[in-house]
C-alpha cells in the first residue's frame, strides 16, 4: 500500500501530562484542522482528551 499525502501519520498526545501518545492516520480533505479525541489514558486511568502534535 503506498503512503499518500492526503492521509498522513499523526501523533496524539495526552492533555493529562501523562505523556501517553497514539499514532493514527487521518485525511487531511476531511479534518483539515488539528485532531482532537478522547481516548483512554493508561497512565491517568480514565479517559481524556488527546490532541494532535506536529
Amino acid at each position: 500500500m503506498a503512503r499518500s499525502e492526503t492521509r498522513p501519520v499523526v501523533t496524539l498526545r495526552s492533555t493529562a501530562g501523562t505523556g501517553r501518545s497514539y499514532v493514527t492516520r487521518k485525511n487531511r480533505r476531511n479534518d483539515p484542522d488539528r485532531l482532537e479525541l478522547r481516548k483512554f489514558d493508561s497512565a491517568a486511568g480514565r479517559h481524556v482528551l488527546f490532541r494532535e502534535v506536529r
